[in-house]
């Protein structure tokens, strides 16, 4: 005799393992159930999609795992009224995810093919909310500035670079991954407002780096003395 049992879809049983994890924001949840994350690996990897599980998408860049996902779209406390900054399109997956919760998502990544993909997918899901650049993803993108949010999905060296933190809205969020060594990344929710940075760690994480073409190191900003107060 056949079970009347309905199987439950990979989706929610993803979901459901995030509300575990700690995850409560139910429009973030609903907003990762509703994008088809099979769509935004290689086919080698579709079967291994909703697992909670970072994935390589060439280029040596990978697809976040989904804990870490829901956990900087959280941070971002978005509604449909923000602008959004993303650095790092990657497969496009985190973008797609932005932009079910915000006004528009402007998306930047530095590897040609993988935007190419990333576009592609857009086009396929009718994701229409993503405006996409290829280039230097720690000099921002000044014309579309300020951003209620920024997101970085990349380990940035040390420091935020300044021109991110120049693009931040007052009043605004960014979340972004900081190295403080080789074996240190921190994930840090900073907000700006009309007295200047608060700084708040967020966890220990694991992110490929933020590569910038400038030849010369970033110049010292007011982040770093946050910092210094979150080392132990």
């Amino acid at each position: 005799m056949k079970s009347g049992a309905v199987q439950q879809k990979p989706s929610d049983k993803l979901v459901q393992g995030l509300r575990y994890a700690g995850i409560e924001d139910e429009p973030v949840l609903a907003a990762i159930a509703r994008i088809p994350r099979e769509q935004f690996v290689p086919p080698t990897f579709q079967e291994h999609a909703y697992d909670d599980t970072a994935l390589p998408i060439g280029q040596g860049q990978t697809v976040s795992q989904p804990l870490i996902v829901a956990m900087m779209t959280q941070a971002l406390a978005l509604t449909d009224r923000h602008k959004v900054l993303e650095i790092g399109t990657g497969s496009g997956y985190q973008s797609a995810v932005l932009a079910v919760l915000a006004r528009r998502v402007y998306t930047i990544e530095r590897h040609r093919p993988l935007l190419a993909e990333a576009e592609a997918r857009f086009a396929a899901l009718r994701i229409h909310k993503v405006t996409t650049r290829h280039g230097d993803g720690s000099e921002g993108w000044a014309e579309q500035a300020p951003f209620d949010r920024i997101i970085v999905t990349a380990a940035a060296e040390r420091e935020v670079p300044p021109k991110l933190i120049d693009q931040l809205a007052v009043g605004g969020i960014m979340v972004v991954p900081v190295a403080r060594s080789a074996i240190d990344q921190r994930l840090l929710k900073i907000t700006k407002n009309a007295d200047g940075l608060v700084v708040e760690d967020l966890g220990g994480v694991r992110f490929v780096p933020l590569v910038s073409e400038r030849s010369e190191p970033l110049p010292p900003t007011n982040i770093q003395a946050a910092l210094k107060r979150l080392k132990r």
